[in-house]
């Protein structure tokens, strides 16, 4: 499976997330139901995957956490916050690059339409 297959599988998902429940929940409610829904399917993933960060010999093993990694190809990182600052999206370019992955999504649940709160971020896709 493509990265952009899992992308719009994901999509999928987070667009009946938001049309069952809309804008204004805890963001660790957005990612109970999301995990939950995502258990469904046969693809699998991890929920708050730490990824080490190596700089020269030191090795820490908790660079981040990301929210879901689907397939080991896919960083799913989501966000019920009234707006998104550049940084949001500079944070999941950087899990990108610490995980030597291709594609992340990051979705904002808070917004009026689920549309304007899915970003797609590539690191050389």
């Amino acid at each position: 499976m493509t990265e952009n297959e899992i992308s719009k599988l994901v999509v999928d998902l987070c667009f009946r997330i938001h049309k069952q429940y809309g804008p204004g929940l805890f963001e660790s409610v957005y990612e109970e139901i999301f995990s939950y829904e995502w258990s469904k399917n046969a693809i699998p993933f991890t929920r708050q995957q730490g990824i080490p960060l190596v700089h020269e010999e030191i090795r820490m093993e908790a660079g981040f956490r990301a929210d879901f990694i689907i397939n080991n190809k896919v960083i799913i990182e989501l966000k019920s916050i009234e707006v998104l600052a550049p940084v949001h999206y500079k944070q999941v370019l950087t899990y990108l690059k610490l995980a030597n992955l291709k594609l992340g999504l990051l979705v904002n649940f808070n917004v009026d339409l689920i549309k304007d709160g899915i970003h797609r971020i590539v690191n050389n896709l």
